[in-house]
């Protein structure tokens, strides 16, 4: 994403390249601490892949979890369900956000730090190169715990 470019007066600039079906998925999540938790992969997040993240978490972070996501089809899936089933459920408890209620997630004000603080005017040659600054971006976010701490706050979750 472009935050700011240059050209003369009246003459927008246009940037021309190549449309691919090459992508990065990525799932992240935040602690009321200030801790950011975010996974990068190339293939598209499923059910499954959201159990592993899920495990991740309740690996790295001691006591009772609570979920706060929105209604994507992959936070419902039967791998979740049975994820839950088989005792997950005694320290994860999930709460939905209502329908496109962006200005409950703190989430997407990490993704918007990120994509226009730390990857602001930003410019990958490809796949790989996209990774590698995202994961600097996240390194250098995780830092800033101050930051990721007011995403909260300016949704209204108490600290």
């Amino acid at each position: 994403m472009a935050v700011r470019t240059w050209a003369p007066r009246g003459q927008p600039p246009i940037l021309r390249a190549t449309l691919t079906h090459d992508h990065l998925a990525a799932i992240s999540g935040i602690t009321l601490d200030g801790r950011l938790f975010l996974q990068i992969r190339e293939q598209n997040y499923d059910s499954a892949a959201v159990v592993g993240f899920l495990r991740v978490l309740l690996r790295k972070i001691p006591g009772k979890l609570l979920v706060i996501w929105d209604g994507s089809p992959i936070h419902k899936g039967q791998p979740i369900k049975d994820f839950l089933k088989r005792g997950a459920a005694k320290r994860l408890q999930r709460e939905r956000l209502p329908g496109y209620a962006p200005d409950l997630n703190p989430d997407e004000g990490i993704w918007s730090y990120l994509t226009r603080v730390e990857l602001g005017n930003v410019c990958c040659t490809d796949l790989s190169d996209l990774r590698t600054d995202l994961i600097r971006a996240r390194e250098r976010l995780r830092h800033k715990r101050e930051v990721i701490r007011a995403c909260s706050r300016q949704c209204g979750y108490l600290i």
